[in-house]
């Protein structure tokens, strides 16, 4: 039994009192496009953002009414932007375009969920860009649906027994999907195989009574980033593993920052084989504001290196040779993007407040723990994820 069921084609969200839109700068996979909710006044709309040429530049797509805080859109890999809307109890799809001055809008289909629990969200976009999913969560299970890409509108591709979070593509092809699945009172990453059927294999089992999940992953290095309280029951903690590989997860000592939250939004691409060596961006937030900082496996530091005026908190993207791209948004400057190559290490700050004593000058927040700081964790290599990747 799906936890949705499809309706007819036809063009607000049950969170639509919101004061803000759910979701935030969305980016392509091979970073050529960005899409967002803009805000003119009090009114929200679509737009899009074009990122593979010598300037970034934002494209209005308007409909013919202002959207709902609680739509959702995504960048398809031609340009074009996929919106889910709420109404009349269904989740409406449809691809916008810009036609002149205006906006052509494509109907793929609708979803309903008949079961007032359940939640239907996007997931973050697909390796190549033709294809989008969804995922329904009910009171049970979870279901991924193909909503944009198929032949006859939205399609039921999987279901998950229990209630499911997260989403995070392992490999280049779209066809292996991570969640994070809550059941029986703990939540394990699980791997969905979306060419079998939604046949599911475990990815992350740290611990029996731990709670792991899956954040960022790179398919070229292999390099993965956790989030878990394997080695601090009931507090969560950054990690980082290689998928295939039979090395525990480790928890650097440098991303336990105080008083501050740490999330890791950008790995870079490109480093086969050496995932040690791969940047990652993490978004900082704490009592001074929000921050980017930068880290990497084989390092024992973070950097700090600021943000700039107006930066999409959360958002931003690498390129393979170590450039750091930070999107950002202000009166001025409706649409922008500050580079900063921060490989080899950091030199300068972008801008933004670095506060004393988190490394911000180049010495170690916290130099790594010698001795693990829990009873050694079960091995990535124990979950079959070289069958997975390799079929």
């Amino acid at each position: 039994m799906t936890a949705c069921a499809i309706e007819a084609a036809e063009a607000g969200d049950e969170d639509a009192d919101a004061s803000v839109p759910r979701a935030g700068w969305v980016l392509t996979m091979d970073g050529c496009y960005a899409a967002r909710l803009a805000r003119s006044g009090g009114s929200w709309f679509p737009e899009r953002w074009t990122l593979d040429g010598p300037e970034p530049y934002a494209v209005p797509l308007p409909g013919n009414q202002p959207e709902e805080p609680g739509t959702e859109v995504q960048p398809m890999g031609d340009g074009r932007v996929l919106i889910r809307r709420f109404a009349d109890g269904r989740n409406h799809f449809s691809l916008l375009y810009p036609t002149g001055p205006g906006t052509g809008e494509l109907p793929l289909g609708a979803v309903e969920c008949p079961d007032p629990g359940t939640r239907l969200r996007l997931l973050p976009p697909a390796p190549g860009g033709e294809r989008a999913y969804a995922l329904a969560v009910g009171p049970r299970s979870s279901a991924v649906w193909l909503v944009a890409g198929g032949t006859f509108g939205p399609e039921h591709v999987a279901e998950v027994p229990g209630r499911c979070s997260g989403g995070v593509w392992l490999d280049r092809t779209g066809r292996m999907l991570a969640l994070d699945r809550e059941a029986d009172g703990r939540t394990k990453t699980v791997v969905v195989d979306l060419e079998r059927g939604g046949e599911m294999s475990p990815l992350l089992q740290i611990a029996d009574d731990s709670d792991d999940r899956l954040l960022l992953a790179d398919a070229d290095s292999g390099l993965l980033l956790i989030r878990s309280d394997a080695p601090s029951p009931g507090h969560a903690r950054l990690g980082w593993g290689v998928l295939g590989s039979t090395l525990p997860v480790r928890f650097p000592e440098c991303l336990r920052l105080p008083d501050r939250a740490v999330t890791p939004f950008a790995i870079q691409p490109g480093q086969v084989l050496t995932p040690e060596s791969c940047a990652v961006a993490l978004r900082v937030d704490g009592p001074e504001g929000s921050w980017v900082a930068v880290w990497r496996p084989a390092d024992r530091q973070v950097r700090h290196v600021g943000a700039p005026e107006g930066w999409l908190a959360g958002a931003g993207l690498w390129t393979a040779d170590g450039v750091l791209r930070l999107p950002y948004a202000t009166d001025e400057v409706p649409c922008g993007v500050v580079t900063a190559s921060v490989c080899p290490p950091v030199s300068q700050p972008v801008s933004a407040p670095v506060p004393e004593g988190s490394g911000g000058d180049g010495q170690p927040s916290e130099p790594d723990s010698p001795e693990p700081v829990a009873a050694r964790p079960v091995p990535l290599g124990e979950a079959p994820l070289s069958r997975l990747i390799t079929k």
